[in-house]
């Protein structure tokens, strides 16, 4: 007859050899979980034929929205604020370059954080965005696009993650990490470009025109424009083409372009002199999210072989129950051995330190002040002072009180 304890000690065994087996599978599929997904390269949508200059939308990217900083701590660690605030005009920058190349647009301007509606005033297509995330492997951006008449040409979210070993060579103002992401970009707004007519182009233009005119001059040109209860501009009527009122406008208008390419000027020294620390911080974070997730799954494995070395144990300890031999020497050295790797894989999940200080140190000098720009008003030169934000909102006040004192308003 068989013993009692003998079938007890089968049962219990079968079970422990049972939660060991599930052990070392979720352990096997954890080890090979990598979030390591790239698109197919996006190939940017490039100009067939030379289009006319009267039919080139002229295009404005704000500063993009910083966004906010992960709350969990782990995901934070590396980040800054002054970090996202240097990719808030750094993003802008390189989408301007990308657009810049495809012969699709006019002029491809960069504008400081305006939340003033009014200081858009002149732009014909507007593209504003936020960043969702960003940790040098994964981003996420939402973008806006918007013409003069304030008509949402659309709104999306861009995502894409680029690991260590996907080895993304790069190249300033050509090509970079995320290079994806900024064509896929660029190509949507070129597809919505193409739906237009020649109709549609020169509306978006003669309302900006009149907007900048109306910003300038309200007493004047806000007849000409009416906004609809969808808040979107419609003209009601065009001034003529010889309007001395306008001309004037449109002579202080090339003023603020003047301006806005000095700015530009200041971005692109700004991104230049970037390009080398955000790189390589990018680079450095992705390997050390990379290494992250490596010590992780070791952590994982030997926590999982500590627990299946203390299950062991114990199904050794019930399967020798009414045997001659004391196995508890070995169930005692498994136990210890077993809680020990559990340990040491908790040891093993340590903090990383990345340096960032080059990237903190431009963002912090940017944001202090830019490069003093002389100006000449009427024969009379003047100085505008403080960051590129500060220095663009003086010059459009300059500009009103110009106009003002040139028509003797």
């Amino acid at each position: 007859m068989p013993n009692k304890h003998h079938k007890y000690r089968t049962v219990y065994f079968k079970r422990s050899t049972l939660i060991i087996i599930i052990l070392i599978t979720v352990l096997l599929n954890a080890c090979s979980t990598i979030n390591n997904s790239i698109k197919q390269d996006v190939k940017p949508i490039m100009v067939q034929h030379e289009i006319a200059e009267n039919q080139l939308l002229n295009v404005s990217i704000q500063k993009f929205e910083s966004g906010e900083l992960p709350k969990n701590k782990e995901k934070r660690r590396g980040l800054s604020e002054e970090i996202r605030n240097a990719e808030a005009r750094y993003i802008p920058i390189h989408l301007r370059y990308t657009l810049q190349k495809t012969g699709y647009w006019g002029n491809v301007s960069v504008l400081p954080d305006i939340s003033d509606p009014q200081q858009n005033a002149g732009s014909e297509i507007i593209v504003k965005g936020k960043i969702l995330n960003s940790d040098g492997e994964r981003i996420a951006l939402h973008v806006d696009v918007f013409d003069a008449s304030n008509k949402k040409w659309f709104s999306k979210t861009y995502k894409e993650t680029v690991t260590a070993e996907n080895n993304i060579k790069t190249e300033i103002r050509k090509k970079d990490r995320f290079q994806n992401l900024y064509n896929q970009i660029s190509n949507d707004i070129i597809k919505y470009r193409q739906k237009l007519s020649l109709a549609d182009i020169k509306k978006i233009k003669d309302i900006a025109e009149l907007r900048f005119a109306n910003s300038m001059a309200p007493d004047t040109f806000s007849n000409y424009l009416g906004k609809d209860k969808n808040n979107l501009f419609y003209l009601k009527k065009l001034p003529a083409d010889n309007d001395s009122m306008l001309q004037r406008v449109n002579t202080i208008k090339i003023r603020e372009e003047m301006l806005v390419d000095t700015i530009n000027n200041y971005y692109n020294l700004y991104y230049s002199d970037l390009w080398d620390s955000y790189e390589n911080w990018r680079q450095y974070r992705s390997e050390e999210l990379d290494t992250i997730r490596d010590l992780n799954n070791k952590a994982l494995a030997q926590q999982l072989l500590g627990a299946a070395a203390i299950v062991g144990a114990i199904a050794l300890g019930a399967s020798n129950s009414g045997y001659e031999y004391n196995t508890g020497a070995l169930e005692s050295v498994m136990i210890a051995g077993g809680a020990y790797a559990i340990k040491a894989g908790f040891d093993t999940r340590k903090e990383t330190n990345i340096n960032k200080d080059a990237i903190e140190e431009l963002d912090i000098s940017f944001e202090t002040e830019a490069e003093p720009i002389l100006v000449d008003v009427n024969g009379k030169t003047m100085t505008l002072t403080g960051n590129a934000n500060q220095q663009y909102k003086k010059w459009r006040a300059l500009l009103s009180k110009i106009y003002r004192e040139e028509t003797s308003f």
